[in-house]
């Protein structure tokens, strides 16, 4: 079965809340409100080997995502968030647009163009409430269904695989590290929905 990183298995609620989440895994005492990043003098030959070797691996990282990212549109027809949206459908049945934009962390606006794209493909329909004409249910297709079967695990699938391989000291490090640099790039929070 089709695992992503959004499922109950690893988040208590059904959309990641970065705070809280970073503080589960790394507890009070590693992890601050927000790492504060020193001035230091000019880096010695060795840590700039170490900057392009972090560097490099952020490039693979991203490569790999976009790797996936061609062959799912040149064998399936479809995008990542497209298929998030399906997996999402397929693991947890009907759902309302706001639900999907949480599992799949995007925003409510954001997803409205997924579902509307994934409808003109003939994969999802949308149905309103006979009791309350506001809410909208969108629901795979047969088509949906066998796609969301078909479509090969997204990149994260493996990465979980391999981590959960790693001692919890070493999760807790990996963490730590990508904290930094999510810091150090200053990434927006992910919105809520």
């Amino acid at each position: 079965m089709y695992s992503n990183y959004f499922n109950s298995k690893y988040l208590n609620t059904k959309h990641y809340d970065s705070k809280s989440w970073d503080k589960k895994l790394l507890g009070d005492g590693l992890m601050q409100e927000q790492i504060r990043i020193q001035p230091t003098e000019a880096p010695d030959e060795d840590t700039r080997m170490l900057v392009r070797q972090i560097v490099y691996h952020i490039r693979r990282l991203m490569q790999a995502g976009e790797v996936y990212t061609k062959a799912l549109n040149k064998n399936y027809q479809i995008s990542v968030p497209q298929l998030n949206c399906l997996m999402s459908l397929y693991e947890n049945g009907p759902l309302s647009p706001s639900t999907i934009a949480k599992h799949i962390l995007v925003k409510s606006s954001t997803v409205t163009g997924i579902i509307d794209r994934l409808e003109l493909k003939g994969l999802v329909t949308r149905s309103r409430s006979t009791s309350d004409r506001r809410v909208i249910t969108i629901e795979l297709t047969e088509a949906g269904k066998a796609l969301a079967q078909a479509a090969p695990p997204p990149v994260q699938d493996r990465l979980m695989d391999g981590l959960e391989k790693l001692s919890s000291h070493d999760i807790r490090q990996v963490v730590h590290g990508l904290s930094l640099l999510t810091n150090l790039l200053d990434f927006p929070e992910l919105p809520e929905s």
